[in-house]
């Protein structure tokens, strides 16, 4: 299968073409650079999509980089490195005259409202309530295709939670804290933490890729992309320190963190929603890492 990954030289996109490769697959790189193996946003746009039987987006600025302060400027970057390489994505799939079998687009949990007691699975009906969840919105209908492609092509969203992994994602800016006995719990500790192993994100994307649904659906298919574990930011953060063997005793009060990162993006840290991954368990596909000391082992040791 030749596959076409938007955002591929990312932290997600270099576990997913490792494994793609290992199944014999051949990959394809979109990306600002040209390079073996991969093409840039502008051939696409004018030069429309290569020869693929599977697409992926997973192009986006890093919503939590640190290097970046939180202003209009860095919002804008957010909604239209998502937005619009997904749509450029959508269009070169609908005006290719062999489109690919499947589309999968990765978005994220923050379309689900911040709650300690309400759960969350694929069925969910959910409507924007703040700047993230509007962003989730915007993205999931720039990758829409016509009706009349929808009968040959599968739409597949996958909205991960925090993506864990040792080579990037949430735990390289976490790491060092720890490590010096500094981490903590953020505020009170009692929201849910929605995560994945990043290995279970790649392979749900694959699982996606490689199955399809017969007879073909014209409707957009659903996967929540969190590990089936419940946990909330405190136990995360104490299975954390017990598998460095820190201590964890110093939390990180909420206006600090506000001061930090922005009210509006520290909220993915501060507060959280408890997700299930009803359809993706019932796809067939099974975690390798369904659990925090399970991934935790993996990424840190232990």
């Amino acid at each position: 299968m030749r596959v076409l990954i938007g955002g591929g030289s990312g932290f997600v996109g270099r576990e997913l073409t490792r494994l793609l490769k290992s199944k014999g697959h051949e990959v394809t790189i979109i990306s600002r650079q040209p390079g073996p193996g991969r093409i840039t946003w502008a051939d696409v746009e004018s030069g429309g999509l290569p020869p693929c039987e599977g697409a992926v987006n997973l192009a986006g600025e890093n919503i939590m980089n640190p290097l970046r302060w939180w202003n209009d400027s860095y919002k804008k970057d957010l909604f239209s490195s998502r937005v619009d390489t997904t749509r450029a994505l959508a269009q070169a799939i609908a005006a290719s005259s062999s489109p690919p079998r499947s589309w999968v687009l990765i978005t994220g949990v923050a379309c689900y409202k911040p709650s300690l007691q309400s759960q969350y699975t694929e069925d969910s009906e959910w409507t924007p309530f703040d700047l993230l969840s509007q962003l989730v919105k915007e993205w999931e209908e720039a990758g829409r295709l016509p009706h009349s492609l929808a009968q040959s092509t599968r739409q597949v969203v996958i909205r991960p939670g925090a993506v864990l992994g040792r080579d990037g994602g949430a735990m390289k800016q976490m790491l060092t804290p720890f490590w010096l006995g500094l981490g903590g719990p953020l505020g009170s500790g009692r929201q849910p933490f929605p995560w994945i192993h990043v290995s279970d994100l790649a392979g749900i994307i694959l699982h996606a890729l490689e199955t399809s649904s017969s007879p073909p659906s014209t409707q957009l298919e659903v996967f929540n992309g969190v590990a089936p574990a419940l946990n909330t930011n405190y136990e995360f953060t104490k299975e954390l320190g017990r598998i460095l063997r820190r201590p964890t005793l110093f939390p990180v009060p909420g206006f600090l963190m506000d001061a930090l990162l922005g009210s509006e993006r520290a909220v993915i840290l501060m507060q959280g929603q408890k997700v299930v991954p009803k359809r993706t368990l019932e796809s067939g596909f099974q975690f390798r890492y369904p659990d925090l000391t399970s991934a935790l082992r993996e990424i840190v040791g232990g």
